[in-house]
């Protein structure tokens, strides 16, 4: 299969126009443009709100102008990931496509396919003049993976319809009818920088190549966090010889389990070969307990040069914090119909030392808001005890489930009558910014799904080609039929 043979084309194709638009989240203003443009040359009524969101209308076919107003809703933003040794740039590179097999994939990069194919699916269905439906709304919100700004920021009646589509889900034969909550804290070591005490020795140790993930879809499924395997390092020699640190980066993004890492610290002349040879021993026992997830981890040490450290009493703390924050799945749901399901959640994304601070960056998730709070205050009073000064968002809501849902029952029974099976209805341990419109939107009737994505927010992003073509004819059976 080569990307010519893509089906459906019309989509497809979208997809690819889509990708020669750089639009990282918070700097969507090409997408913006783009989108307004492509609505306006098509004589479909256009607006933007002063978000940045934009909503482009479509009226209904001939005999579906009583039908109920259909909302299509996906994000325009992309998470901006790339492997460390490729040369990109997010602000103004197309991003590059592959097929390999069924897969389509980037090359060294986050594909954009979360949410770029969910667009592209609304841009065709926009710019076809044979399917039928009633009349739609086609909604692209902006900076949805940084924050969900562009969902908080929409004022209440810039959207009309009755019932929404969410484009954001990443698994085919699933419809998502809830989400979890999400909160983000930052937590800043303020400091002076000071002399490197005399004989002492500085080690540089990294270690890349994991798998990483979504911070929350892939919680649970027992990948290596690069930042928290490193402060386990950190925390062990501190104990046993004592360290000053000078440098601790990895990490980028709050919604990507940290895939790197580099840490720089200084030892006691008389104690560096022990250091080496605990790191060894180190990196085969983490090896073995990664060994079924993490096949490419690369660990490596060597010596190095610097002259300022953090200071002895910050670094201490800083070290002890990253060891004792949590990380990971801290409750499953109690139900016992969703016992599978992660409840909530911590993932310790990002630490970037600077001159004068380290910020460290961590998202809470919760479907249970009061579990929300408790685990964003666990988190906070690791770090005020460590003496950083720790601010925390606002966060976004938890969409709960509908059981008097007409389009959930619809949406179902378009896809039995489809492909002859049962879909599984679900909720999902991430955000969706349905949440965000159930508080705007009260009576608003939503569900969500998508194709199957794998390694999201990574750049061993993926799309499973023939689930496109899937959910292409289950949507517009559903808007066919509603």
């Amino acid at each position: 299969m080569n990307k010519n043979e893509l089906k459906p084309a019309c989509v497809f194709e979208q997809f690819a126009r889509i990708n020669e638009i750089p639009r990282p989240s918070k700097r969507e203003e090409k997408m913006i443009e783009y989108l307004k443009n492509f609505g306006k040359s098509r004589g479909l009524a256009t607006k933007v709100d002063e978000t940045g969101n934009v909503l482009i209308c479509k009226p209904a076919t001939p005999g579906m102008e009583n039908k109920p107003t259909i909302i299509l809703q996906s994000h325009m933003d992309m998470v901006c990931e790339k492997l460390v040794d490729v040369d990109f740039d997010f602000d103004r590179d197309a991003i590059q496509t592959y097929v390999d097999g069924e897969w389509l994939c980037a090359k060294g990069t986050t594909l954009g396919a979360d949410d770029g194919i969910g667009c592209a699916i609304e841009l065709a269905i926009l710019d076809s003049n044979d399917l039928v439906h009633g009349p739609l709304e086609c909604v692209f919100t902006r900076d949805e993976e940084t924050g969900l700004t562009g969902a908080e920021g929409m004022k209440a009646g810039f959207m009309t319809g009755d019932m929404l589509i969410n484009l954001d889900s990443e698994d085919e034969g699933q419809i998502f009818v809830s989400c979890a909550g999400g909160r983000n804290t930052t937590a800043t070591f303020h400091y002076e920088r000071e002399d490197a005490p005399k004989g002492a020795f500085f080690l540089k140790a990294s270690l890349k190549g994991l798998v990483g993930g979504h911070s929350g879809d892939d919680i649970n499924k027992k990948r290596a966090n690069a930042l928290k395997i490193l402060a386990r390092f950190l925390y062990q020699t501190q104990e046993r010889y004592g360290l000053c640190l000078a440098q601790y980066n990895a990490g980028k993004l709050h919604n990507a389990i940290p895939r790197d890492g580099v840490i720089v610290f200084a030892v006691p002349e008389d104690k560096k070969e022990n250091v080496r040879a605990d790191w060894n021993v180190f990196v085969s026992e983490v090896e073995e307990e990664y060994h079924v997830t993490e096949k490419t981890m690369q660990f490596n040490m060597e010596s190095t040069d610097a002259e300022k450290v953090l200071p002895q009493a910050v670094s201490t703390r800083l070290v002890q914090a990253m060891q004792a924050v949590d990380n990971g799945v801290f409750a499953m749901c109690q139900d016992e119909a969703v016992a599978w399901l992660v409840e909530t959640s911590n993932n310790v994304a990002s630490i970037v030392t600077g001159e004068k601070e380290a910020k460290v960056t961590c998202s809470q998730r919760s479907n249970v808001m009061s579990a929300l709070d408790n685990q964003a205050a666990t988190i906070k009073a690791v770090f005020q005890l460590a003496g950083a000064e720790v601010v925390q968002g606002e966060g976004y809501p938890a969409w709960k489930m509908r059981a008097d849902s007409k389009l959930t029952a619809l949406t179902v029974e378009t896809y039995k009558q489809l492909f002859g099976k049962e879909p599984k209805v679900l909720g999902i341990h991430a955000g969706l910014e349905c949440g965000l419109f159930s508080e705007k939107y009260p009576n608003l009737d939503m569900v969500s799904f998508g194709p199957t994505l794998r390694g999201v927010h990574s750049p061993d992003e993926r799309l499973l080609i023939p689930t496109v073509q899937m959910v292409w004819d289950h949507l517009l059976a559903i808007l066919k039929n509603v």
